[in-house]
């Protein structure tokens, strides 16, 4: 990562990201960490994280990754900072913020899917022609999008990907409350995750990477916690589980490994699947070009945005 730059983080608030945006201000002093943070706890995190690294640079925007007007209103006031010199060009974004949700967002998609993938998009969509090569874009992925039983210890059900709007609308699944459908909407999204970093490593100008990161299995991220309570004990089991085999990190070990993804060497080729540091192939299923150009173009329709020549919108204010 050049010195000088600004990395756009998403998902700093508890978990992997707030220990990896730490790690970010302790090992690479010049990278201005720029956080993305719903309601008004912002600029108390980046207070925070200053204080607990010594170093000051980190400020904040406040943006509900579940709607699409915060997410325009985030990328306008991010382009105006840029344009004003009070942040540096901006060279890198990590998309981290995940959840698991059967709810509803102000635009009426499945909350799962458009926080963890749709965000992504029109962040990224929005904020493209703002970023200066070389740069680096990184949207975490998961080890559930394989949905297969050396991954995930068959916890995951099988999945399907009818399209990106099927995946898009509440309801995708039946009984989208239960567990097994909470688990095949989340891994649709982690697939569709990948989907799309294909997509936009195509799309992208030269000197401008993308990549999906997996960090494995982490204990303790509080991934699950709006789920009820037999669903998140369902969820503890697979996570127990899969901590006694390869596919496990621990909170620290993820944390480190995603600042140095995020800020340290390149991490492999472009439209990379980079596995807690390694690039690996991720699955049969997530290569499929189809799929990805369809991801792209319906993605943009969902978000308001014009797909037609790939013309990327510069940020405009909220209404």
């Amino acid at each position: 990562m050049a010195s000088g730059s600004t990395v756009v983080w998403t998902g700093a608030s508890s978990g992997i990201g707030r220990r990896a945006t730490a790690e970010v201000l302790r090992r690479y002093p010049d990278v201005h960490l720029l956080i993305l943070v719903r309601g008004g706890r912002g600029p108390q995190l980046a207070s925070d994280l200053a204080s607990e690294t010594g170093n000051p640079h980190v400020s904040a925007v406040s943006c509900d990754l579940a709607s699409f007007a915060d997410i325009r209103a985030a990328a306008f006031a991010i382009g105006r900072q840029v344009d004003a010199g009070q942040i540096p060009p901006l060279r890198g974004y990590v998309g981290n913020a995940g959840l698991m949700s059967s709810a509803r967002t102000p635009d009426g998609f499945d909350t799962t899917f458009a926080v963890n993938v749709l965000a992504n998009y029109l962040l990224l969509r929005l904020l493209l022609p703002r970023f200066e090569p070389p740069a680096r874009l990184i949207v975490v992925g998961s080890d559930v999008h394989f949905a297969d039983f050396r991954h995930n210890l068959g916890m995951v059900p099988r999945l399907e990907w009818n399209g990106t709007e099927a995946a898009a609308r509440p309801g995708a699944d039946q009984a989208t409350g239960s567990w097994p459908a909470r688990m095949r909407t989340y891994a649709r999204s982690k697939l569709g995750v990948i989907y799309l970093v294909h997509a936009l490593s195509r799309r992208a100008p030269d000197g401008i990477d993308v990549y999906t990161y997996n960090p494995g299995a982490v204990p303790g991220t509080g991934l699950n916690r709006e789920a009820p309570p037999a669903a998140q004990r369902g969820y503890q089991v697979m996570v127990r589980g899969l901590c006694l085999t390869p596919f496990a990190t621990g909170l620290e070990k993820a944390s480190v490994l995603l600042a140095q993804a995020a800020a340290g060497p390149r991490p492999g080729p472009t439209g990379s699947y980079v596995d807690r540091g390694k690039v690996m192939r991720s699955s049969p299923a997530s290569y499929d070009l189809a799929r990805e150009d369809e991801l792209w173009d319906a993605a943009g329709r969902l978000c308001g945005l014009d797909t037609a020549g790939d013309a990327d919108e510069k940020a405009q204010p909220s209404s």
